[in-house]
């Protein structure tokens, strides 16, 4: 009964066989073989248009060089209040964009508020030297709190984006769980809808390491080789990551991965739904779920070897817990199994 994280799941069969079939023989380095050309065309494919694609190894890699691409002076970029971006990457975002900043927008359920993010814009005035300049939105797709923004919610943040001529980036470390969750194509969650950037994750979604940030304008990454080489996330033997997405894509395994991790979310949620002993949080359509339990409960559940993480509530929700409770986050993943799931709920009761 695993439930800590995603990323405590190993690689799936299909992406490890991958891995192993390409770790032979010679092949171009630096993103120069025909197995990278090739995946980067299948990104073409995948968002449906021509997009620039630069392999790295880490989210918070992508994330940060996505900001950094877009960095100017005095640079101010806008998140939410909680996203992954602001509160768990120890500040990698600012020190790639050389001091940039980020400024938290509140909003329920992970989501940043349209008024609230204008209201933060509004503190940055044009010509004002003294408070430094936007230069970016980030949005979390799915949320920490396992949510995703709608079309419409994407629609109307990219509107305030383009109204401030403000590139907009989706930090899509979980992009495929909230993909299948929307029942979307990847163009339809991110460029129809004026998405500019995407952090493209497969490490949470099967993979061994391997994360893309990808341009949907070609023209925005001109400099984005460099920034890319100066980090440290030029890998030599590119191919593994490329070996890795080749697998991913192929007969659509990352979608149905992440529908797999989201109906055992799904699952878990029912059975907390339907306990006396527990309740959730609130509704998650992606592979988070977030139950609230006695604390007492939450040390049975660990000493029958579940294993999880007990959360911090967000801000907004710190009145859903009592004092003598605790809020969980279970994590579902492709590796997740149904014995897994009605295991936890027989011990929930």
């Amino acid at each position: 009964m695993i439930f800590t994280s995603d990323n405590w799941a190993g690689a799936h069969p299909s992406i490890a066989a991958s891995l192993t079939a390409h770790s032979t023989g010679f092949a171009p380095a630096y993103g120069t073989s025909d197995l990278d050309r090739k995946v980067e065309q299948k990104f073409n494919e995948v968002f449906e248009r021509e997009v620039a694609v630069f392999f790295v190894g880490t989210g918070t890699a992508a994330n940060s060089l996505a900001l950094s691409a877009v960095n100017r002076p005095g640079g101010v970029s806008f998140c939410h209040s909680e996203a992954h971006v602001i509160a768990d990457e120890c500040g990698a975002p600012e020190f790639f964009s050389h001091g940039s900043r980020l400024v938290p927008v509140d909003g329920l359920e992970g989501k940043m508020d349209p008024a609230n993010l204008e209201a933060q814009i509004a503190r940055f005035p044009a010509g004002f030297v003294h408070a430094g300049q936007p230069m970016a939105i980030t949005l979390t797709q799915a949320t920490e709190s396992g949510t995703v923004y709608t079309p419409d919610e994407i629609r109307a943040i990219s509107a305030i984006a383009k109204a401030h001529q403000l590139p907009l980036h989706m930090d899509g470390a979980r992009f495929a769980n909230a993909l299948v969750a929307l029942d979307l194509t990847p163009a339809q969650m991110t460029a129809d809808l004026g998405v500019d950037i995407v952090s493209f994750g497969g490490t949470k979604n099967g993979c061994w390491c391997a994360e893309a940030l990808v341009f949907l304008d070609p023209a925005m990454a001109e400099q984005t080789p460099f920034i890319r080489k100066r980090a440290a996330h030029l890998f030599s033997k590119s191919r593994f990551i490329a070996a890795q997405f080749d697998a991913y894509f192929e007969n659509d395994l990352w979608l149905d991965i992440a529908r797999h991790a989201n109906a055992m979310s799904a699952r878990l949620q029912s059975g907390i739904s339907a306990s006396s002993n527990s309740r959730l949080a609130w509704q998650s359509p992606a592979n988070e779920t977030f139950p609230i339990v006695s604390k007492a409960l939450a040390k049975q559940l660990a000493a029958k070897g579940a294993m999880f993480y007990e959360w911090t509530p967000p801000r907004s929700a710190s009145h859903l817990v009592g004092s003598d409770e605790t809020m969980l986050r279970l994590v579902t993943s492709f590796a997740t199994t149904q014995d897994n799931v009605d295991q936890f709920i027989d011990i929930v009761g």
